[in-house]
């Protein structure tokens, strides 16, 4: 496979219309999820038109003082409606919460399998904070399309259209004097909205993310901002960034608000136009109890109308955050980024080794690689064969492409020329199939906030406590491990109760846990001084059993003792 020889550019291919739809249809619970949601919904509003309109007629009709059993249908009607629509009402918010927060549930682990193949390469000019807000706030905000924006705008459009056609029944110029009003009370109130609300909308993840990156520098780099004294411009920029999300929710508030006054005000006039038309009626054909319910019933159907506003100003949050999303998800990968979405390691239990047994583990020839975007490649030309019991070290000057080399051999990155697992190229091959071959222990590993016993059952879930154990031992750590309480000790936000050189041997346990034929060492001495270094190398070479092979990738001398080949890289010349 050739690596492609021109930069990669950010956010084209699909196109933003096509990648909005993409997330929204993905956060839309199936039709059969969502019918019983929306025809209880229906329901529920009918009768409050119904109830109001019906217990007017009988508010008038009893004041004529008709015989009891004439109003024996009415009084029941009244009851049967009042009960209906608390009943439909619970039943709808049963339905339709139930299908939207199931759907919820795996659009966030379909936004996770799209983020996994984009780490590392396609995110890493966002935020953090813009990432954790896209992939918690901005998803959790697209359950508002069904709930919010598509349900409550077809439950309105029904209940209205129904409603008009009931009044028409009464007075067509009645029906039309009511259709006038909602139109031009909507229209105005949308409009008015989209003005004052619009830029709001879009304001909105961006002022939560800068308030969840201060949040998270705070956190994460405590100890640095004490040590310079910069606390306090840190506890300025939150407070900062907390009084702009302040200021983008009140100009929300105030244009919901604004729409609420605008609608309240079009009902009165919808009531006061429908009374002058029917005045004429009254008494020559249209009985008082009929005009009563007629005037009465705009009220009830702009309360019912009030949802559409609100859906649109839902509809205008839920398409930023699905914006949001989508540029992290649904843009095209760079070729540099193979486009098999991983499995995780331990999702699944070591399948047989691919290919020859008596080929090498893995041979390289004239392997390139190039970074996402860049206009050049980053390693050119290597060659080498990896055999069981072997152990390589690449070493050369920063910038030379030793990182590089390891994210293409655990296939995060996508390659040229030939690299070959046990004699099977590897581009034919699954990527979860290379990384159950081929495993990583990066340069500073990612330990969870958890004991050791969950930080080791990362690599492999089904491992008793005796295999755990026997990991540590065999990396050097369990003694240390037991004089700390053993595999209940506990780890720190992000590995702050271990050192560098634990951490490392931590990742190694779990490496040798997930049974990798072949381990990466990538830089596992950065950060410690020489002679804790020599050891530490002796330490985890000596580690790996003798029927797996081992790259070590640092810049320092090896300590005698460790027999391997080597391989020197040097930064391909600027073209």
């Amino acid at each position: 496979m050739g690596t492609d020889t021109g930069a990669y550019p950010a956010a084209t291919a699909r196109g933003i219309p096509n990648a909005r739809r993409a997330v929204l249809d993905r956060a839309m619970p199936s039709r059969r999820r969502r019918f019983p949601g929306l025809a209880f919904g229906i329901l529920a509003d009918a009768c409050v038109v119904a109830l109001l309109g019906l217990s007017m007629w009988l508010i008038v009709r009893a004041g004529e003082q008709p015989p009891i059993l004439h109003l024996t249908f009415a009084i029941v009607g009244v009851r049967a409606l009042a009960i209906g629509r608390a009943a439909f009402r619970y039943t709808e918010r049963l339905f339709s919460h139930d299908a939207a927060l199931a759907q919820l549930a795996t659009l966030r682990a379909d936004t996770f399998s799209a983020l996994v193949p984009r780490v590392p390469g396609a995110i890493e000019s966002h935020r953090r904070g813009e990432v954790l807000a896209a992939f918690v706030d901005d998803v959790d905000q697209l359950q508002d399309e069904p709930l919010r924006v598509r349900q409550p705008l077809l439950v309105s459009a029904v209940v209205v259209g129904l409603s008009i056609v009931v009044v028409a029944l009464i007075s067509p110029l009645a029906a039309v004097v009511l259709a006038a009003v909602l139109g031009l009370s909507g229209a105005l109130a949308v409009v008015l909205a989209q003005r004052s609300a619009g830029a709001s909308d879009r304001e909105l993840s961006a002022a939560r993310a800068g308030l969840i990156d201060a949040l998270l520098e705070r956190f994460a780099a405590a100890e640095v901002l004490a040590a310079f004294g910069a606390v306090g411009e840190q506890r300025d920029r939150i407070a900062a960034a907390e009084a702009r999300l302040s200021a983008v929710q009140l100009r929300r508030a105030r244009s919901a608000g604004v729409t609420g006054a605008i609608l309240a005000a079009a009902s009165g006039v919808a009531s006061i136009g429908t009374l002058l038309v029917l005045l004429p009626a009254l008494g020559a054909g249209l009985s008082a109890p009929l005009f009563a319910a007629a005037v009465v019933v705009p009220a009830a159907v702009f309360e019912i109308f009030a949802q559409v506003p609100a859906a649109l100003a839902a509809r205008r949050a839920v398409q930023s955050s699905a914006d949001r999303v989508a540029q992290l998800t649904e843009v095209e990968l760079a070729p540099e980024i193979p486009r098999e979405s991983p499995d995780r390691v331990g999702d699944q239990e070591p399948a047989g080794a691919p290919g020859d047994p008596a080929a090498p583990l893995l041979e390289v020839r004239e392997l390139s690689v190039r970074h996402p975007g860049a206009s050049r490649d980053a390693v050119r030309g290597l060659s080498f064969a990896l055999g069981a019991g072997d152990t390589l070290v690449v070493t050369g000057e920063s910038g030379a492409g030793k990182s590089t080399l390891a994210l293409a051999l655990v296939r995060f990155l996508n390659y040229g020329g030939s690299y070959r697992v046990r004699g099977v190229e590897a581009s034919t091959l699954p990527i979860s199939e290379v990384r159950r071959t081929v495993g990583l222990c990066e340069q500073l590993p990612h330990l969870f906030n958890s004991d050791l016993r969950q930080n080791l059952k990362f690599a492999r879930d089904t491992a008793t406590d005796d295999e755990l154990m026997a990991a540590l031992d065999r990396v050097g750590l369990g003694d240390w491990a037991r004089s700390r309480g053993g595999l209940d000790a506990a780890v720190g936000e992000h590995g702050a109760l271990v050192s560098g050189g634990q951490a490392q041997r931590i990742a190694l346990a779990r490496a040798l846990l997930a049974d990798f034929p072949v381990v990466v060492l990538d830089e596992p001495t950065a950060g410690v001084d020489r002679e804790l270094a020599d050891r530490l190398l002796t330490d985890l070479v000596g580690a790996v059993p003798a029927d797996r092979a081992v790259v070590l990738i640092t810049h320092t001398e090896l300590p005698a003792g460790i027999d391997a080949a080597r391989l020197e890289l040097v930064a391909p010349p600027a073209e």
